[in-house]
């Protein structure tokens, strides 16, 4: 088992390198950028459902059931942004046609 520094210490270099990776991918490639988080949001989504079901004490089902709102919120918000971020550039491209 990890202490709680070791744990810390992962979480702080995880989203040091993923901003650095999110902040040099170029606009056109933010909309499959999406898409592939809401699929890694849909398994986080799965992973805190099934520590929910398996949750033994008030405190781990509590966490679980925060995880699984968060996770839940991120998941449409993402389909959301992307759905919208797609209608634009169909739009767009249905501009260019009719001229």
């Amino acid at each position: 088992m990890m202490d709680g520094v070791t744990v810390l210490t992962i979480l702080v270099l995880a989203v040091f390198v993923g901003f650095e990776i999110v902040s040099k991918v170029s606009s056109i490639l933010h909309t499959p950028l999406m898409s592939g988080a809401n699929a890694i949001h849909g398994i986080i989504l799965l992973g805190a459902v099934i520590v929910a079901g398996r949750a033994d004490d008030t405190a781990t089902l509590l966490v679980a059931l925060v995880a699984i709102v968060l996770a839940t919120i991120n998941l449409v918000g993402g389909f959301l942004v992307t759905d919208r971020m797609l209608h634009m550039f169909t739009a767009r491209s249905n501009d260019s046609g009719r001229k």
